[in-house]
Formats: C-alpha cells, sequence, structure tokens
C-alpha cells in the first residue's frame, strides 16, 4: 500500500528536482504513483512464450529470475539430408533434419551470467552449461563495449548492431529435432546480479539526486517489464511498504515499517473558525471503512523452488469463498517468505481501513510527511500521510499502523517434477564381428558397435564407416548405453571345457551407475550373462560388486562361440569388456564395399573429435569353427586313418542324436602337413576323414620328421583355425 505522495508528481519524478526538490520539502507524494487501493499490480508473465514482436519491450531483470527474451535476429532453417543404405544391401532410406541460429534478448541492462535454460518445458541447457542438443551458444552480458557477433555480422554486413547495453544470446545451428523442426518456447534463468536485487539499480537515473535505503529483504530477483518509476514504486510498495520524503539536498525513499527509538506525541487538536475544515470544533475526525473487500488475500509470484514458475501463497494459507484480491508481483521468492509477505499484506491493510484527520496550531519542525507520531488520546502508531496548509493550522492526514507482526509460517511450494538435468559425455566406441548367435544367423558378417558414456546424460552418438578417409553415414546409436569396461587383473588361460566354478575375474565398469546381474543355470543354458573381452566370449554365473565401479565375476563359462583359441591365450589387464546384450548396435557396412580396411566412427553431441576405432576379431563371424576330437588310427596295411568330427557356425551346444548342420553351403576340408601358410603338402576331402596310403607316410616321415598333419575347414568366406591331428615320427 502506498503511504506517501507528493503533489506536482509529474515534475519530480519526470526529471532532475533541481530547486523544486527544496519547495516540496515536507510534502506528501501524489497518491497518482500508488495507483487506487484496487490496483492488482503487473501481470506476471509465466505464461507468455519468447516473441519477436516488433516494438515489444526487453525488461530490465534483477537478481536472478526466469525470463522467456525476445528474438531479435533469425536466420531461415537449415535443412540436412542424410541417406542410409543402398548399394548392394538394396533400398536406401533418405531422413532430414534442420537446424537454425537466431538470437535473443535477454535484459536492457548488462546482466552477469545466465544459468538454465528450457525449451518447451525441457532442458536445452542444464546447470553445468550444456547444451542438450546439438549447435553453439554465445552469450553477449551487455556491457558498454561488446562487439559485433561474428555471425550477425557475416549475414547483415556493416549494419549488424553489437547491441551494447542490452544482453542476449546467440545460438548457432541449433538442431530443432527434438522441437518439431521449429523454433522452441524458450525461457531463460538469467543472473543479473550476484547480490539481492536493490531498489536504487531498478530505478536507475530516473530520480536524481536520490536517497534510497530501502532493503527488499528476501527477494531473489525482479523483472521490470517496461513503464515509469512511478510504476516501479507502485510494484514495489504493494509488498515492500515505501516511505518517501523530500529533502533539501536529494529524495528520500526508506521503508514505511520502520519505526523510531522515540516517538512524538501530537499536540492536542485546534479548533477552525472558517467553518470549511473537518470537525471545526473538535479538530480530529476519525474514519474506518467499513469492510476490508480490497484487502489483498495472496501473492502471486515467480518460486525459486519450482524452478521460477508462478507459485500463490495466501495470508493464512487457505482460500476463502467469493472473490480474493491477489498482488501480483514479478519476483523471486522462496515460498516461505512469500507467504510471509502476503501476511504482511494483509496485515497492513486490515489496519489501514482506520484513518484519522487531525489539525494543528502549527507543525513541529522534526515532522514531516511520512513521520511516526502517536495521538494524545488514541492508542497506537499513526503515520503522517499528507498535510495541508489552512488559514486556522495544518490539517493532518494519519494512517493507522499495525500494532502486532504478521505470524509467521512456513510456506509450501507445492510438489515439482523438474526435467531431467544430466549432463552429456564423450562417447566410447567398441567395435566387433561376433560368433553367429544360431545357424539361421550365420550366413553373413555379423558386425556391432558397442556405443556406451560414463555419463548418464549421453545423449547418442552419429556412427560412420570410415572407408579410407571417407565417412559414410551408417546409423544413429540411439540414447542406450552399452554396459563395458576394463579387465582390472590379467585373466589366465582356459581349455574351454567346463563351467569352471571357482574361476573369477575382476572388471572395473565405465560408468558408475552400470551395473551387471547373476544368472542361474538354466539362464546360462539359454544363453545369458554373455561378453566379449578381446576376441573371447565368456559367460559368467555371479556378479558381486566391490565399489568403485568395480565387479568380480565368478563361475565362467570360457571360449564360448568357438572361442576357446583366444580362451587358452588369456587376457592381460586393461583388455576391453563388453557385456553382450540387446544394447549392441548391428551394423550394415555391405553397402559401404569391402571393410578389409574399415573404421567405425562416432560422433557425439560432448565429443571434441571424432571417436574411432578397427573392427576387432575380423572375419570371426563367417570363419568355419575349427574341427574338434581328432583321431589318428594305423590300419594293418601300414596306412594312417585321420579323422575329426567338425563344428557348425552357430551351434552353441551339441545335440544327442542329431546331426550337427553344416551351415557352409559344401562339406569340404584342408588337410596339410607343415607350417599353415606355406604347406609342404595339402590334400582335400569332403568327408571328415583321411587315409594316407602306407608307402606315402613312410616317405613322408622320412623326409619330413617332426611335421604336423593339420586340418582346416573350408567355408565359404575363410578357412578355419587349424586342428593339428598327428606328428610325424
Amino acid at each position: 500500500m502506498a503511504t506517501l505522495v507528493f503533489t506536482a508528481v509529474g515534475t519530480a519524478l519526470g526529471g532532475p528536482l533541481g530547486g523544486l526538490v527544496g519547495g516540496l520539502v515536507g510534502q506528501q507524494v501524489d497518491a497518482a504513483i500508488f495507483g487506487s487501493p484496487s490496483r492488482k499490480g503487473p501481470r506476471l508473465d509465466d505464461l507468455r512464450v519468447t516473441t519477436s514482436s516488433y516494438g515489444s519491450s526487453i525488461a530490465r531483470l534483477h537478481g536472478t529470475i526466469r525470463a522467456p527474451g525476445t528474438i531479435i535476429w533469425s536466420t531461415d532453417l537449415v535443412e540436412h539430408s542424410n541417406t542410409q543404405g543402398g548399394g548392394k544391401s538394396g533400398g536406401s532410406v533418405t531422413t532430414y533434419s534442420y537446424s537454425v541460429s537466431f538470437a535473443v534478448a535477454l535484459s536492457s541492462r548488462p546482466i552477469e551470467g545466465i544459468g538454465r535454460i528450457w525449451a518447451d518445458g525441457n532442458l536445452l541447457r542444464g546447470t553445468a552449461g550444456d547444451l542438450k542438443v546439438a549447435g553453439t551458444m554465445r552469450l553477449y552480458t551487455g556491457q558498454g563495449d561488446q562487439q559485433v557477433d561474428p555471425l550477425i555480422a557475416s549475414a547483415e554486413g556493416t549494419s549488424a548492431p553489437a547491441h551494447r547495453g542490452t544482453a542476449y544470446v546467440v545460438f548457432e545451428d541449433l538442431d530443432l529435432t527434438n522441437f518439431g523442426n521449429r523454433i522452441p518456447t524458450l525461457s531463460f534463468e538469467i543472473i543479473a546480479d550476484t547480490n539481492e536485487p536493490a531498489l536504487a539499480a531498478m530505478m536507475g537515473q530516473s530520480i536524481v539526486p536520490s536517497d534510497v535505503a530501502m532493503p527488499l529483504a528476501g527477494l531473489g530477483g525482479f523483472a521490470h517489464d517496461g513503464g515509469s518509476t512511478a510504476q516501479l514504486l507502485s510494484t514495489i510498495d504493494s509488498v515492500y511498504p515505501l516511505a518517501i520524503d523530500s529533502r533539501a539536498d536529494a529524495l528520500r525513499i526508506f521503508p514505511a515499517e520502520d519505526i523510531p527509538a522515540s516517538v512524538p506525541v501530537l499536540p492536542e487538536p485546534a479548533t477552525s473558525a472558517d467553518g470549511e475544515s473537518f470537525s471545526s470544533s473538535a479538530g480530529t475526525m476519525r474514519r474506518r471503512l467499513a469492510a476490508d473487500t480490497d484487502s489483498p488475500k495472496a501473492l502471486r509470484y515467480f518460486d525459486i523452488e519450482r524452478d521460477y514458475l508462478a507459485g500463490l501463497q495466501r495470508a493464512d494459507g487457505r482460500a476463502k469463498p467469493g472473490r480474493e484480491r491477489t498482488i501480483e508481483f514479478p519476483g523471486a521468492f522462496h515460498a516461505t517468505e512469500a507467504r510471509a509477505l502476503a501476511s504482511a499484506a494483509a496485515e497492513r491493510a486490515g489496519w489501514a481501513r482506520e484513518t484519522v484527520l487531525w489539525r494543528v496550531a502549527e507543525l513541529d519542525p522534526v515532522l514531516s510527511a511520512g513521520s511516526v507520531v502517536r495521538l494524545p488520546d488514541r492508542s497506537g502508531l499513526w503515520r503522517i500521510m499528507a498535510w495541508e496548509w489552512r488559514a486556522d493550522g495544518i490539517e493532518l492526514e494519519l494512517l493507522r499502523l499495525p500494532h502486532i507482526a504478521a505470524s509467521a509460517a512456513t510456506g509450501d511450494s507445492g510438489l515439482l517434477t523438474p526435467p531431467t538435468d544430466l549432463v552429456n559425455g564423450p562417447t566410447i566406441l567398441s567395435a566387433f564381428e561376433l560368433p553367429p548367435a544360431d545357424t539361421a544367423s550365420a550366413s553373413a558378417p555379423l558386425l556391432f558397435a558397442a556405443v556406451s558414456s560414463a555419463s548418464a546424460g549421453w545423449t547418442g552418438a552419429a556412427l560412420y564407416a570410415d572407408m579410407d578417409g571417407e565417412l559414410v553415414p551408417l546409423s544413429h546409436s540411439g540414447k542406450q548405453r552399452s554396459i563395458t569396461g576394463v579387465l582390472t587383473q590379467a585373466l589366465g588361460s582356459s581349455a574351454a571345457a567346463l563351467l569352471e566354478r571357482t574361476a573369477s575375474l575382476l572388471v572395473t565398469l565405465d560408468a558408475d551407475d552400470f551395473a551387471l546381474t547373476s544368472a542361474g543355470a538354466d539362464a546360462l543354458a539359454n544363453g545369458a550373462n554373455r561378453a566379449l573381452i578381446g576376441g573371447e566370449v565368456i559367460q559368467f554365473a555371479d556378479a558381486t560388486p566391490l565399489g568403485n565401479s568395480t565387479w568380480r565375476l565368478d563361475g565362467l563359462l570360457r571360449g564360448r562361440g568357438a572361442t576357446e583359441a583366444a580362451a587358452l591365450a588369456g587376457h592381460s589387464a586393461g583388455a576391453r569388456f563388453v557385456l553382450l546384450d540387446d544394447s549392441l548396435r548391428s551394423l550394415d557396412l555391405q553397402s559401404t564395399g569391402s571393410t578389409d580396411s574399415a573404421a567405425i566412427v562416432a560422433v557425439g553431441l560432448a565429443d571434441s573429435t571424432p571417436v574411432m576405432t578397427a573392427i576387432a576379431n575380423p572375419g570371426q563371424s563367417v570363419r568355419p569353427l575349427c574341427p574338434v576330437h581328432p583321431c589318428t588310427e594305423n590300419l594293418p596295411d601300414g596306412s594312417v586313418a585321420l579323422s575329426w568330427v567338425r563344428r557348425a557356425r552357430g551351434a552353441w551346444g551339441w545335440l544327442d542324436g542329431v546331426d550337427t548342420p553344416l551351415v557352409e553351403p559344401t562339406e569340404n576340408y584342408l588337410v596339410g602337413l607343415g607350417p599353415i601358410g606355406s604347406p609342404i603338402q595339402q590334400w582335400q576331402t569332403s568327408t571328415p576323414n583321411l587315409t594316407i596310403d602306407a608307402m606315402d607316410m613312410a616317405n613322408l616321415s622320412a623326409s619330413y620328421p617332426g611335421a604336423q598333419l593339420w586340418v582346416r575347414q573350408v567355408g565359404s568366406f575363410a578357412l578355419s583355425d587349424p586342428l593339428l591331428l598327428m606328428t610325424l615320427v
């Protein structure tokens, strides 16, 4: 509520007061400054969206507050196309995305920085300063020496303004995929000042000279969205009651609720003989409004706990029947502070219904408009609101001040589900071939990428094939992270024959929130808990967390999927660990040509440079499996009968009474003597056996003692690893 007014306010608030201030000493501020008692204040702009209307006002912001901003410059949408598939794999799919560059004005006075940014209600920029979508952002704080943004300068030339005195941000190539290919509705957490907002800073140079000693306790931020200084003071006064007085040297603004240590008592009322004044014979008159229908019952504000969204606090915490007056205050508070201010405003309004007119013969020089006094015949404290010279004395208008403070109660902001704010992180990439999961999938190379990140806020990465320096788009990884890590300790060799119940390994996962689970015997038999370490596929029965992202895996099945050669070699500490689950991304490189020299590249939002890796275990998915169970039989005639048992790609188990599927188009084997790469002699057979007659065996043993006989299955794409059959003696 207003407590003081100036006559001649238009002149006083319109420019320098000069000598006019001295003539206004002791006079009141006109009530027009603060409006009528029914004024509700400026409407909060919590529902206002980011606009680009010509001539719209740009607010002056103070403290920390959330504001929508005004778009002041923009480019057209830029279209990006991405074609995947085609070539040998058949049809292709082309997808389109769009980006845009634009600038948003935030405040018509300098600021210190910005915090979070919301786009369509979701976080576009987090507390760590990270953008959640592709693009870059530049902040200009509105200082007097700020330079023209280079992007705007390149588009507008020499006519590009620097917008000095206006804080704004520039978004360059902001990806619009998540926003329906349009500029989203934006709002910004703007840190205009690190300290509490100050009334003197809000007023600026509109009134000079002035002495503003008006603390705004509990106010976290304030948005002055245009209007005169009188309107600004009216808004502030609705929550922080002001007292205004003029002195010979300055205009003084101070808290209306300040009570001096010593309160003077007015003299007895003086009578008047002119008959035109109030209560001529008594010199005093009491006035009281019949009801407090216009008293404020609630305060609407920006709630800090609700991410600066609009909140409402009532004086007594409850809604009452009928219409209620609500103070609209464009300031940021905590809920408890807002409720206390609402209660105080209601308390003041209740007591302010009582006023007294009092006539004195002369005015004490120490008293002026705004002074607190006592009355000789009434209790309580009263403030001099206005005074007027008359021929028979000075008529004072007094306002009753509250004699008790408003009750303090805790405010509640209500429930809020804030948007997720997880920091994006660099991409972790592994690419590899895997053994087929079944015989039906063994007809083509099986290439996979494990794409991950240590950060739960990772938003995925675009995947490419590097074909001799040319990047060929593959797909997007999606946001699901693969569970990856490294061996904490070396893992020894294994014959990969049986479940090793006492065997264990230690692995440190790449993220704190990654977790592994245990599996029973039936689940293991059905393929649960498969993992890739180097070129070996393992399974584990029990997973135990040890802290610091380290896990112990017990009960190991080694060399799964015919990777026993890698199991026999073992693994050193630091070898990569990848859990083989649905998070793996299948890679189709058939359309890119040869994959012999291909590398996989990932580009994520937080990757300063592309992440590249070679494809590990090349040929593992299409190479026939090494035959097993070698058998050598010396026949009575001196010949030697060699035999073996074939295996099939994708056949993980041995089924009794059922022949192992062939998988390959034909059954063929290569039997060789001597070095694998350059055999001394070799034989081909279409059955899993070979007989070498006695004379040939005698000649070979005599010529190549110690040489080894081996066999390899011939597949459509490669030869299997060799199986040792015998050593010549």
